[in-house]
């Protein structure tokens, strides 16, 4: 565990009952480090009145009780300035935490319908694609969008390319997709606009799980090829 005093930080309302703390506006690893640092504190030290603390790519969401902060001025102000005296004292980082995530995935096919018209846009080889997606340097930044959707970051730059122009209906659970300079791995079967290239059998939500979300934000991803017999393989389910 380190400790480290942070670049200034914007704290705004949200509503009456909640607030955002922004560390930047840049979507790299060290600003995402702070949040996930941030909010783990917040987690780890709770606040009487704080109900819900949300980390994204570059803020912490704080969900609260007013009535907890009524001292005086308005109840936003009071926490404000709580959270303000937390952030000045420097945020703990917990590196000791980082864990490596093998993901198997069979790419192409019909479990990777768009590799190769993602293959064209980028002028290589399907096998090019899946080369520079396996040694991408994978972060998770976040979940969102559905339970257990990771967004991961670190895509190699030649493999940037934009969402669909028609978003599918139905995308299987377990799609590994990229869209820009990130990757994402349906967790459920949801619609979505992202580039199919693979799928994984892992389970990435199962809400009778000890831990409903195989992945959390900080997580490194290593995904490694595989044919489609895993997918008849039951000791790769989560």
């Amino acid at each position: 565990m380190t400790s480290s005093s942070i670049s200034p930080w914007h704290i705004a309302p949200v509503g009456d009952r909640s607030l955002v703390v922004e560390f930047g506006q840049a979507v790299e690893p060290a600003v995402n480090a702070t949040v996930r640092s941030f909010a783990r504190e917040l987690l780890d030290e709770p606040i009487a009145g704080i109900v819900d603390v949300v980390p994204a790519f570059t803020t912490v969401a704080v969900h609260y009780r007013p009535e907890f902060f009524a001292e005086g001025a308005s109840p936003y102000e009071v926490l404000r300035r709580r959270l303000d005296a937390l952030l000045a004292r420097g945020i703990r980082h917990h590196d000791e935490d980082a864990r490596t995530v093998e993901i198997p995935v069979c790419y192409g096919g019909e479990f990777g319908p768009d590799l190769e018209e993602v293959a064209a846009a980028c002028g290589l080889q399907t096998e090019e694609v899946i080369a520079r997606h396996v040694a991408s340097q994978h972060l998770v930044y976040m979940l969102g969008f559905a339970p257990g959707f990771p967004y991961i970051g670190g895509l190699d730059p030649s493999l940037a390319v934009p969402r669909r122009g028609t978003p599918r209906t139905r995308i299987p659970a377990g799609s590994v997709a990229i869209a820009r300079d990130q990757t994402s791995i349906y967790s459920l079967e949801t619609p979505g606009g992202w580039n199919v290239i693979g799928r994984t059998p892992l389970k990435l939500f199962d809400a009778a799980a000890e831990s409903p979300c195989l992945l959390r934000p900080g997580d490194r991803i290593r995904f490694v090829p595989a044919s489609a017999d895993i997918f008849g393989n039951a000791e790769v389910a989560r």
